[in-house]
């Protein structure tokens, strides 16, 4: 089955503050000597399935982002396009490069560097089973619904059963023209979603969720880049 998988690495990871390399994007960030998405892209790289990668960057990346990768000599085409203020955005604009013979579009996250080809696999499988998937590690802490005042603090509303959540991670994969509609259908309606699966859940098609993996965490914060330091060290 192939797909495209698109990046999206344009955010401007307010809540990161300085990082090292003078960078206070993480996804830029240098964590054993190459950036975040290189990383990132290394792994997608060496996932089968994968036909071609598209990076959404931020203008001023673009230019030093693609001369890193040109040293890379990755056996995945790599383009690096345009992207938006919005990780929706982002995904829009990349998406306008796939072209529509092509089945499915898987997304990562840029800052997810450690995610494992099983992970990807599993949900390449069930996308091309269900036409959508995403790939959800079980909640294991008990997660309170809170109300909010400035005058009365925060308090407890409701207790929620962690039996029926999940912490989405990516890849997150999807028939292809499921996805063009879903962000159509978005912009026509100024709907605006934290993830792709959720444009596709209001477009009305069933979401699957695979078995993620602890590993595949989200860099985001400084403290995050120095433990994927030392597990790169490791």
């Amino acid at each position: 089955m192939p797909a495209y998988a698109i990046v999206p690495a344009a955010g401007l990871s307010t809540r990161m503050g300085s990082t090292t390399g003078g960078s206070t994007r993480k996804q830029m960030a240098v964590i054993g000597g190459a950036p975040v998405v290189v990383h990132t892209l290394r792994r997608l790289d060496a996932a089968p399935g994968i036909a071609r990668i598209l990076v959404a960057a931020r203008p001023e990346d673009r230019e030093a982002l693609a001369a890193r990768l040109a040293t890379e000599h990755l056996s995945t085409p790599v383009e690096v396009v345009e992207g938006g203020e919005t990780r929706q955005e982002s995904v829009r604009r990349a998406l306008e490069h796939v072209p529509e013979s092509v089945p499915f579009v898987l997304v990562h996250d840029a800052v997810r560097p450690f995610v494992e080809a099983e992970t990807i696999a599993r949900t390449l499988e069930a996308a091309e089973q269900h036409g959508a998937a995403i790939a959800a590690i079980p909640v294991v802490d008990t997660v309170k619904q809170v109300e909010r005042s400035g005058a009365t603090g925060t308090r407890v509303s409701a207790t929620l059963p962690r039996e029926k959540l999940v912490l989405v991670q990516t890849p997150q994969v999807f028939r292809h023209d499921w996805l063009r509609e879903a962000f159509a259908r978005a912009n026509d309606e100024g709907f605006h979603a934290t993830d792709e699966a959720a444009l596709v859940e209001h477009l009305g098609h069933s979401v699957f969720v695979v078995a993620g993996s602890p590993r595949n965490w989200k860099i985001t914060t400084p403290a995050d880049l120095e433990l994927a330091e030392t597990l790169l060290q490791s």
